[in-house]
């Protein structure tokens, strides 16, 4: 594989991805589509704007005539869709940005493939690959007792969010079994690291910590989540792209359930020693009405792709935390601009 098509590459796990292949000199040429929305953000690869290995293209995934444009001429051989809508709470406040970026945006770009693939020789459509990025909110949610999520569990989606990205997972499936197109599906856990937007627990937990504001903890903080390092989600997601079988889907977890509480506990204590400002940090929680339908556990079982791919996460929970806290501390003013939207206002030439 020479060229690969990255959707939605300007986010927090896209932008980690394309970090990883940059560096790693997995491809000669990386193109990079993205509308560039509140959570694209271009500083996010602002190290690769000059990069001969390096494509931006802003469009958007819903363009099926853009996508059909830039799959043909860069003759591309893999496309990893990272594009989506992806904050439940801004899914219950407005779900139809949710169906349009993530049903019919998976939907033209499936078309513009089939299209590409049309024109190709066997022998390049064999090698194609077309992996799309999911997660584990599919699956619906666990009580204490139940087994983790794996590739079986059936589908019960409780958010528009994750009902949208149910609904593009079966659209893969379905391209794959109808169409033959190349499909790989990875769902993974909660992801969290260098990059993420702060309207997510961490970061939000972090920066909020950082000048004393309160740490918002929805109901009693007993929702328990497995966080994923977003580096690890990434050696999975290129794992499973190089080595998956055709039309299987893969789960990818960081074996690090943790309730909402302790996570935060977790980052006041590391705070505590890196920023005494404010110590003890843990003097900010306040706890906040529920979120809808709020979900009270997922967990991934990835044995699967442990035990065909040999992978599995590196970064322990303790470590992995410690090295996100430090990645905000030292990167303040890419924090400053995230928070104020200085990041688009220079997008828009606007001061």
């Amino acid at each position: 594989m020479k060229t690969i098509l990255i959707t939605g590459g300007l986010g927090f796990i896209g932008s980690n991805f394309i970090h990883m292949l940059m560096q790693g000199k997995v491809f000669e040429k990386i193109i990079n589509l993205d509308k560039q929305t509140y959570a694209g953000n271009p500083e996010n690869l602002s190290d690769y704007e000059n990069h001969p290995g390096y494509v931006f293209e802003h469009s958007d995934i819903c363009d099926q005539t853009s996508l059909e444009s830039i799959l043909l001429e860069n003759d591309v051989d893999a496309v990893v869709n990272f594009a989506a809508e992806s904050h439940v709470d801004r899914s219950i406040d407005g779900p139809e940005p949710f169906v349009q970026t993530n049903v019919v945006g998976t939907l033209r770009l499936l078309e513009a493939t089939k299209t590409f693939l049309s024109e190709c020789k066997a022998d390049r459509q064999k090698a194609f690959r077309f992996l799309h990025v999911s997660t584990d909110e599919v699956y619906g949610s666990l009580t204490s007792e139940d087994p983790a999520f794996c590739e079986s569990t059936p589908y019960a989606p409780n958010s528009p969010y994750s009902a949208s990205k149910a609904a593009a997972d079966h659209l893969v499936r379905a391209y794959h079994h109808t169409f033959g197109i190349p499909v790989l599906t990875t769902n993974c856990s909660n992801n969290y690291g260098p990059y993420q937007f702060p309207e997510k627990l961490i970061p939000l937990m972090i920066l909020n910590a950082l000048e004393g504001k309160s740490l918002p903890i929805y109901g009693d903080g007993s929702n328990i989540r497995d966080w994923l390092h977003v580096e690890d989600h990434c050696s999975g997601i290129l794992a499973v792209l190089q080595r998956g079988r055709l039309g299987e889907t893969y789960c990818i977890g960081g074996a690090s359930e943790k309730t909402n509480m302790e996570v935060i506990n977790t980052l006041c204590s590391i705070l505590d020693e890196k920023i005494p400002d404010y110590a003890p940090h843990a003097k900010l929680k306040t706890f906040v009405k529920d979120r809808p339908g709020h979900d009270q556990r997922y967990a991934i079982d990835f044995s699967k792709l442990r035990g065909e791919l040999n992978w599995h996460p590196t970064y322990s929970f303790e470590d992995g935390m410690a090295h996100t806290v430090d990645w905000y501390l030292s990167n303040r003013e890419w924090c400053e601009k995230v928070t104020t939207g200085k990041y688009q206002r220079q997008r828009l030439g606007a001061t």
